[in-house]
């Protein structure tokens, strides 16, 4: 198919005046805009919360997303530049003329929540960076759930587009994507790269990108993409990190985030995602009623990939190590309840109360606990200490990430793990990662489920140095420099870790070599 004929079925074969019936939700439309509850009372709730994050936001940054909401507001899908820009992709050569704005379209690489989440956050870090519009090509089942973060605009882009069922094509990826373009070019040397001159540019930043999509990570392959209008991505990473690689991102960023780079997506995160008021209900109702009152909240959140080769018996005691012997958060239970509830004789001690909420796939480990810390005594030397253990709303047996209802309890489940004290989580889990940025906390990792009957003797979980997301297949090939350890860090750059759950991924932090 010939690339005009292609870009025309993107953008509809006929341009119509856009209102609100063109967005795929109405109340995404600028004009139709509702209070977003949750934006207010999640401020609320990190003032009185403060001693667990790091550091505040910088006014450099607080001042650019000010910035960026203007330059959104000004470049929005309803807006005239909008259309100016569109009819450049009908022309498949940029035309001579600057135009006012430049857009990034982000298309999920999955339909699940939290890699959705972490991508779309890359992408908007990237979008300031190269003073960008971010609009979002979302599947049916991602719709409803989030307010809208740019107030008097969406960031949805208008139902007669078609990105997201195109850029799952490989004739799309064929035509458009900028690894394609990077491999004709390398097969013609002595041609020169057209990339500046292109309307219209495929990103694939997915896992299974190749070693051509990941010259994206280039600074001499950013300095190409400055010109052109339209860059659509597709990615299920939080890719981010290596942002801080590139020489010519490295002074903004600095200033965006001069301190803390291990709060890069607590305060993204916190800005873009928001809860819809049908979801904020249901995490309000949830907290109050269950979590509020407790002194202390524990986030436990199990993710089991097969169960039947690492069964809920097999995974409970390391679990119980970890949280009640290698990372003290819950007191231990004694071993053989001999004695009966009746001849324990009451305590008039002021009793410490600490919730447990568990979030997993599988019941099993709801149940076990609820059943152990409600049958037998705490062990001896313990302290007065009274716990309470709840499950989140996912006890599905399996994640059916395509159905928007499953969508909105996941998130209300990720945002009550975010609002806990503690967090243990299992290594590789991008929930995990969610609840853990989103809070501002250092995770507990569980050991990786394939160790517990090949390492038994190797501790049960370890203690994050990052709330940080890990970017797991990062370009590594393209690290400035050899990669090399400098105490368990990656240099050259400081503010580059090793994950503490996956060896060859690596994640932001505060540690200098």
């Amino acid at each position: 198919m010939a690339v005009a004929s292609l870009l025309l079925i993107i953008i509809g074969s006929r341009r119509t005046p856009r209102s609100c019936r063109n967005f795929p939700l109405e109340q995404s439309c600028p004009s139709s805009e509702q209070t977003c509850v949750s934006r207010e009372k999640l401020q609320s709730f990190s003032s009185r919360n403060s001693n667990r994050h790091k550091s505040p936001p910088s006014p450099y940054l607080l001042s650019q997303l000010q910035e960026y909401e203007q330059h959104h507001k000004r470049c929005d899908p309803l807006s005239k530049p909008f259309d100016r820009t569109s009819q450049e992709l009908v022309r498949v050569k940029k035309s001579p003329d600057s135009l006012d704005c430049r857009y990034i379209v982000f298309t999920p690489g999955n339909d699940e929540l939290a890699t959705t989440m972490l991508s779309l956050s890359s992408s908007f870090l990237y979008a300031l960076l190269t003073d960008r519009v971010l609009l979002i090509d979302f599947d049916p089942s991602m719709l409803g759930l989030f307010c809208e973060p740019f107030r008097k605009s969406t960031w949805l882009l208008p139902g007669e587009f078609t990105f997201r069922d195109r850029a799952s094509s490989a004739e799309f990826r064929q035509v458009f994507s900028l690894g394609n373009l990077m491999r004709k070019q390398n097969q013609k040397q002595d041609q020169k790269l057209q990339a500046d001159t292109a309307s219209l540019l495929f990103l694939y930043l997915s896992m299974d990108y190749d070693d051509y999509d990941k010259l994206f990570y280039r600074d001499e392959t950013q300095e190409l993409l400055k010109n052109v209008p339209w860059l659509v991505l597709r990615s299920e990473q939080y890719f981010l990190p290596y942002f801080f690689l590139l020489p010519c991102f490295r002074t903004e960023l600095d200033k965006l985030f001069p301190d803390d780079k291990e709060t890069v997506f607590h305060h993204l995160g916190r800005y873009l995602f928001n809860p819809s008021n049908q979801a904020w209900g249901a995490i309000a109702r949830f907290y109050d009623d269950y979590l509020a009152k407790a002194e202390q909240r524990v986030g436990l959140e199990i993710k089991v990939g097969n169960p039947y080769e690492t069964p809920p018996s097999l995974m409970l005691p390391h679990i119980l190590k970890c949280i009640q012997e290698e990372s003290k958060i819950l007191p231990r239970l004694q071993q053989n309840n001999t004695t009966t509830r009746t001849t324990i004789l009451p305590s008039f001690r002021r009793k410490t109360s600490k919730v447990i909420l568990v979030e997993s796939l599988l019941p099993e480990f709801y149940s076990e606990l609820k059943n152990m810390y409600s049958t037998r005594p705490i062990a001896d030397g313990e302290g007065s200490v009274s716990v309470r253990v709840y499950r989140t709303s996912s006890h599905e047996g399996m994640q059916e990430s395509d159905r928007n209802y499953h969508n909105m309890k996941a998130l209300v489940d990720v945002y009550l793990l975010s609002m806990c004290d503690v967090l243990v989580i299992s290594p590789f889990s991008t929930f995990g990662y969610v609840a853990s940025g989103l809070a501002g906390l250092n995770p507990w990792f569980l050991k990786n489920p394939g160790d517990y009957e090949t390492k038994p003797l190797e501790p049960a979980c370890r203690r994050a140095v990052s709330p940080e997301p890990c970017f797991l297949f990062h370009p590594g090939e393209y690290v400035p420099n050899a990669v090399h350890h400098c105490r368990g860090r990656l240099g050259p750059v400081p503010v580059i870790l090793y994950c503490e759950d996956f060896v060859f991924g690596f994640k932001l932090g505060n540690l200098k070599c």
